[in-house]
Order: structure tokens, then sequence, then C-alpha cells
């Protein structure tokens, strides 16, 4: 495709900003390559936790670089800033300037948008709980993400996920129902009928209801249709919606009074996450989440220089010298600090150091395990408030 960047592209710094390529001619010509430690920090308080994400493109572009970096653990969930106001950094590196520097743009890059996703995905996991959340965004973003969409969705909580390329990055089945066009052109009741006795049957039955008629009809007549049918899944436009979580409550009636109270309720359609409370209150027993998840907006990290030459220095409204990052293992609550240990200074419990070396000279020390991270995340979720 004419508009996507390469993995080449990125390591030989065509997709970073112009301003670095002028800074290398600069330090060439001055004769400069200082050694610098650069840490990756979220200054805004916006956001009252995120979840660190992307680390396995962040190193990819440093391999083989003369670099060291120590970073948060992936899937870590924790607040821009500490119990003392100092912002947490995410990944700290250290090296000769022009050994990463320059590549600051798409190392941004590559954790930004992915632990945006992810976060967005935990927020509506916090919300929605222990029913099945499904992350169907990958229609509204360009198609060269969609591995990466469903990555960082999954591991920020989404149980499954519908494109076959970011199920088998997962290493999971991709999961979906069926699309309205089936409906039209195969009619409601014999493209349900069909869908049952054409695909595989360790597919699950869910029935798209909202195509023609009135939802609750339809719904009662896809379960008489399919006898397995495990649930129905409303997609209903806006423009017909009326009150959503009133829809769902009718469908849940009649599904209840013809005997098919074993059939569940997904919804899905421009679902947002201050809807998940009314919508399960009614009824719904699943959700399918797109554009809030895959278009989530970026956290916006920045990376600066905090020490030269063994010197701490750095820009204003930053906070020079390395750095350790603990967090108390009894109330969870994180301290930016210089000492080598440290203790919660709410419950005096041994703080543990969090921050974990992910490249080692250039040789990549992260490893990826996706279920472990995403169990990881879910674990974290209970210590965290929305």
């Amino acid at each position: 495709m004419k508009n996507i960047a390469s993995f080449q592209d990125i390591i030989n710094l065509r997709t970073t900003d112009i301003y670095f390529m002028r800074v290398r001619e600069i330090l060439n010509k001055a004769g400069k390559n200082p050694h610098v430690v650069m840490d990756v920090t979220l200054s805004s308080r916006e956001l009252p936790w995120l979840v660190l994400s992307g680390l396995d493109d962040f190193t990819a572009i440093l391999e083989g670089r003369q670099v060291d970096a120590y970073a948060l653990k992936e899937g870590t969930i924790f607040p821009p800033r500490d119990i003392n106001g100092i912002p947490i950094p995410a990944v700290s590196i250290s090296g000769k300037y022009l050994e990463f520097g320059l590549f600051e743009t798409p190392l941004l890059g590559s954790i930004s948008q992915a632990s945006g996703i992810a976060t967005k995905a935990a927020r509506f996991k916090k919300r929605i709980g222990d029913l099945p959340l499904s992350s169907f965004g990958v229609r509204r973003m360009h198609p060269s993400l969609a591995p990466f969409i469903d990555r960082n969705a999954y591991l920020g909580g989404c149980d499954k996920v519908s494109s076959i390329i970011g199920a088998e990055r997962v290493g999971i089945n991709p999961e979906g129902t069926m699309p309205h066009s089936l409906l039209i052109i195969m009619g409601e009741e014999n493209g349900w009928r069909m869908y049952d006795e054409v695909i595989e049957s360790d597919a699950p039955r869910i029935a798209l209801v909202d195509t023609f008629c009135d939802e609750k009809e339809a719904a009662v007549r896809a379960a008489k249709v399919i006898k397995n049918l495990s649930a129905v899944r409303l997609d209903t436009p806006s423009s017909r919606r009326g009150n959503f979580a009133d829809i769902i409550r009718e469908v849940r009636w009649e599904l209840d009074r013809n005997g098919f109270s074993h059939v569940n309720i997904i919804v899905s359609g421009g679902i947002k996450e201050e809807d998940i409370e009314t919508l399960k209150e009614a009824g719904a027993t699943g959700f399918g989440i797109g554009t809030s998840i895959s278009s989530a907006p970026s956290i916006d990290f920045a990376m600066d220089i905090v020490e030269m030459d063994g010197r701490p220095i750095t820009k204003r409204g930053k906070f020079s010298g390395r750095k350790n990052v603990f967090r108390c293992p009894k109330c969870h609550l994180f301290k930016v600090s210089t000492e080598k240990s440290e203790y919660c200074p709410k419950d005096r419990e041994i703080m543990e150091n969090v921050l974990e070396k992910i490249i080692d000279n250039g040789k990549i020390m992260y490893k990826e395990d996706l279920k472990a991270t995403r169990k990881y995340v879910l674990e974290q979720l209970k210590w965290f408030e929305l």
C-alpha cells in the first residue's frame, strides 16, 4: 500500500521528524555525541491511570543499537504521577545520543497509540467485569493496523477479537457474529438457518436481529430457527434506537416469556464507556466495542534528556537525573526516587522496584507473553478506580 511505512523505513529514520536529522548534522559538525539518559513520561494529569503497551515494537526499533533500556513491565497500570506528584518514567533509555535519540518519533509513536488502545480496552473491561468484551474496531482504522489494534485491545482486557490476522497475532480464534449483508441477501430466517447449517459447529450461534423488524419479535423467531442459539446481537442504528436500554429489556422479556431464557443478548454499535452500566442493568450480557477502542486517544508520552555525561540535566517542567520506580506490594502506590530502595510512606512496606531491563547493549531482553500480560492487566484492574 502506498501510505504505509515499512519497518525498514522506520529504522532508516524515514518516519522521524525532520528536525532530528538537522540535530544529527549539527552534532556531527560540532563533533559532539554525549552519553545521555532519556525518560519517557506522561506529564498530563487528565488520566487517573493508563496501561503501558507497545514494548514489542519499541524494543524492535532499538535492537542491535548500543543502548540500555529499562521499562515498567508491559501491561503495568500506573498513574501519570507518583504519590509525590513526580511524573513516572514508563521507559528510561541510556546511550550515546546519536545512537538512539534520532528515533524519538517512532519510539514514542510505538507506545503512545498502543497504550491508548490498551488503556481504553481496560477501562471498558473494568466497567463490563466478567461479561465478554469483543474488539470490533478494525474497520474504523487503516487495515494495515488490524493486528496492532487487536493485539493491544486484547492485552488491555478484550476477551475476543474479530479480525483474522488480529486473532493470529494474539494466538486465539477470531470470533464474531453475522453481518447484515447476509440477512439482506438471504432473508432473515433463511440467513439464520443457512448460517446454522453451513458454519462450523464450534462457532457460537449468535443471530443478528435488527435488520428488518422489531428486535424482540426477530429475537424470538431467531431462537425458534436456530435450536442451539447462544445469543442475539443488537446493533440497532442510532436513528432507530430510541432508548437502547428499553429495547434490551423488551428483548429479554420476550425471550424469557417464550422459553428462551438461556439466550444471551450482545450489544454493539457506537457504545461508549458511560453507556455500559445502563446497558448491563437492562440485561446486556456481552459487548462488541469498535470505534471507542480502535480510535482511542493516544497517550501523550514525551521523551526527554534527564542526564548528560553523568550530570543531571533536563528542560523546564521535567525532573532531572536517573530514577527508580517503586510500587508498594500492599497498597500499590507508586513512588519515583533516586534511591535504591524505598519504604511505602503509607504502609511502611518495602516497595518493589518495578523497572525491568528490556534492552541490554542492543540485545532485546523483553519477552512477549500476551496471555500472561492480559492476566496481569486484569489483576491490576482490581486496584484502580475509574
